[in-house]
């Protein structure tokens, strides 16, 4: 029988592999898949590197270096993702939570608000966080894709929000009743002509629908839009993350549909990524 290879050679071969495949950030993404391996936190790695590799870990390694050779995201390899603070569940039937999807939630909570609608929650991730961050608050997450939702739920079963969080299959506003003092959405927004350019995680592995509307990559800006003003309290905010070079544009639609002046607001790396507008008061007489 053959002595276990040391972890530290393990990994090493790994992030070799995964630069031969062209993974961006081969090393970091082996040191999470063999952390993950391992049933060990990442920031405990570099303590088992000298270490011999278990056999049944190195199984699961080596299945993990596979599939993301094959540029599997990382976070569905794993089955999660962190964000703004909080760990969720990923599958290849929500987007992965990505960082400057965080512009909206910071966003959001510059001002109060009790009752949320998320359209296209995906795995819930903007919805729980900000009822995680509001205690007092509640909120409707909506999705066209009933697996999707069936993540939302557990992620919020697991972050002790179930009773504050409720989920519907609805294509946008369709079969929303109420009002909402507070709307946001991730909608799908690129275009169909830029999908080919696509990392390929993004492009072969995340759901086509949460991605692109076709066309021009506006058409869910327009479906929202032109029904947020029917389902926002008055004083109501609607934020809406864009794609690159988009912001000008879905603003103008949300003015255009009477959602008042349309603001833009930066991610951490200066672009614009998210509309914030919010439905004038009513007049008073």
């Amino acid at each position: 029988m053959s002595a276990a290879l040391p972890a530290a050679a393990a990994l090493a071969d790994a992030a070799a592999r995964l630069r031969a495949a062209g993974v961006p950030e081969a090393v970091a993404d082996a040191r999470r898949l063999l952390a993950h391996a391992l049933a060990i936190a990442p920031e405990r790695l570099t303590l088992a590197l000298s270490e011999p590799l278990p056999e049944a870990a190195a199984a699961r390694f080596a299945a993990f270096v596979a599939a993301r050779a094959a540029r599997q995201p990382v976070a569905q390899i794993t089955g999660e993702r962190l964000f703004w603070g909080r760990t969720f569940q990923v599958t290849p039937d929500v987007l992965d939570p990505r960082p400057e999807t965080e512009t909206l939630v910071a966003t959001a909570l510059e001002a109060p608000f009790s009752r949320v609608l998320d359209l296209g929650t995906g795995s819930g991730c903007l919805l729980l966080t900000l009822l995680a961050d509001r205690p007092g608050a509640t909120g409707l997450g909506t999705d066209i894709s009933a697996t999707a939702l069936a993540v939302a739920a557990r992620n919020a079963a697991r972050l002790g929000l179930g009773a504050r969080a409720a989920f519907a299959l609805a294509d946008w506003f369709s079969g929303v009743d109420g009002a909402f003092d507070l709307i946001v959405a991730n909608p799908p927004y690129i275009a169909a002509g830029e999908l080919a350019a696509l990392a390929p995680e993004v492009r072969n592995w995340e759901p086509r629908a949460a991605l692109t509307p076709g066309e021009d990559g506006l058409a869910a800006y327009r479906a929202i839009a032109a029904g947020a003003t029917a389902h926002l309290a008055p004083a109501g905010r609607l934020i809406l993350e864009t794609g690159a070079g988009q912001g000008a544009a879905v603003a103008a639609l949300c003015e255009a549909a009477g959602l008042g002046h349309a603001m833009l607001r930066a991610d951490m790396d200066g672009r614009a990524r998210a509309v914030l507008c919010m439905l004038p008061p009513p007049a008073r007489f």
